[in-house]
Formats: structure tokens, sequence, C-alpha cells
């Protein structure tokens, strides 16, 4: 993605080569998974050395959003089979309330706002049923300071998702990306959420963050990825710029 946005000429091989091996690997359901097709033998995670839960790769949504967003940026059509049924995984995994499960992050989140940047990137209507839903999930998580948080609790079925103890500049970014992939650019909720960003940042430019916000196995063990206090608050503050200088206000490119 980041060499077609680059220079889809320059880099045609090495694109096409990457968009082949990604097209190939969609499970049969429409989704796709981290490393593999089709891996959703769930019989094995209950034999007796399974302790983890975790040994198998299934299709997600925020996988399946990345690889449909991939795949609609460089041209494929929303008609396409392959486009098509991805499009058809997102809605039948969505949560009654609104949200997606995220897999690879922490937690609805995350992938709220990777299945919103992928059905923005397929053209559907922000005023469709499905995205208003998600935008309401997203609005009802916000914390008083204008930002979100969520803990590794929301991977339990009885815990509650999109909380957590504290505001954190990823995940508050990673909302922010998702409200304004739906049209939101303009609500108060995101200039609520900017703010939270500007008055969080450090002298040095990057941003505090302690807290969990990365997966490795749901409810086993998470990951503190350092990177993510730098580069999603300032992808969300750069997204926010450009859209308000933007004749359209709309996300252009999948993710």
């Amino acid at each position: 993605m980041a060499l077609h946005r680059a220079d889809p000429d320059r880099y045609a091989e090495p694109i096409a080569r990457g968009v082949a091996w990604v097209a190939a690997l969609q499970s049969r359901n429409g989704g796709w998974g981290a490393f593999d097709a089709d891996n959703t033998a769930s019989y094995l995670n209950h034999i007796p050395f399974a302790d983890h839960g975790a040994l198998l790769d299934p299709p997600t949504t925020d996988v399946t959003a990345r690889c449909l967003g991939m795949l609609l940026q460089v041209g494929w059509p929303v008609d396409h089979p392959r486009v098509k049924a991805g499009l058809d995984f997102l809605p039948r995994e969505q949560e009654p309330d609104g949200s997606w499960y995220g897999r690879w992050g922490a937690n609805y989140i995350y992938g709220t706002w990777s299945v919103l940047a992928a059905l923005n990137a397929a053209g559907v209507d922000h005023g469709a049923p499905a995205m208003r839903r998600a935008v309401a999930w997203l609005l009802s998580r916000q914390r008083e300071d204008g930002g979100w948080g969520e803990d590794g609790r929301s991977y339990w079925k009885d815990q509650p998702r999109g909380a957590a103890g504290e505001s954190t500049p990823s995940q508050t970014a990673w909302a922010l990306l998702g409200l304004m992939a739906a049209g939101e650019a303009n609500s108060p909720a995101v200039a609520r959420g900017i703010a939270y960003l500007e008055a969080a940042q450090g002298d040095e430019g990057t941003w505090d963050e302690q807290a969990f916000t990365a997966v490795g196995f749901p409810r086993v063990f998470y990951l503190r990825y350092h990177g993510y206090r730098a580069y999603f608050p300032l992808w969300a503050l750069a997204r926010y710029r450009n859209l308000a200088s933007s004749n359209t206000g709309r996300v252009r490119h999948g993710i």
C-alpha cells in the first residue's frame, strides 16, 4: 500500500506480486487470517496441550479489512469476486453493539477502526446502518478527557468493551481514524479527540503510553509496541489536517 501511494508505476511489479500473494491467501468464508488460509479447525484448541486456546489462525475482521483496503486501493473493483466475498464477511462479524473484534490490537476499538476504513475504501455510504452503528459505538466509548482506551479484559465475553482505566494515545488515534473514515472528521467528538492528542504530546514530540495495546494471544499475553505511541497519533493528526483542507472531506486511501 505504501509503494502504491508513493509511485504505482515505478513499483508496479512488486505491487503486483504482493497483491497476488495476499489474494491467494483468502479463506473460503471470504475472510483473511494473518498467516494462512482456512485455518479454522477449532477443535484443535481443545486438545490437552492447547493451553493458550490459540493454535489456529482463523480469518479475522481486522486482517480482512487490511487486505480489502489494499485490494481496493490498488484498483480492484468492489464487484470482483474476492473483494465481494471479503465485504460480505465483514457485516457477518459485526457485534450487536456495532463494534468489530480486533485480534491483533486491543481490541474492539482496533477492529472497528479497521473495518470502517475498509468499508470507506469500498465506497460504502457513510449513512449505511453498519457504519452508523459502529460510529455510535465509538462515540459511546469516548472518555471525559476526549480520548479512548481499552484493556485486555475485553477479550473475555463478560467484560466491558472499549473500556479502560485511562485513555491511550494509540487507541485514541484508532478511534479517530475510524471516525474520520466514516465521515465524522468535522464532528465535535473528533475535535475533542484531536485536542486530547495535542495536550498529551510530550516535549520530545512523542506520547507516553504504558498500556499493552497489542496482542500476542488473547486472554494469555499482551504486547507493548513502542512505535504505537508515536506513529498512530501522528497518523491521526495528519489525517485530520489533510481532511480539513480536502475538497471532499473523504479519506481516499484503503487505510
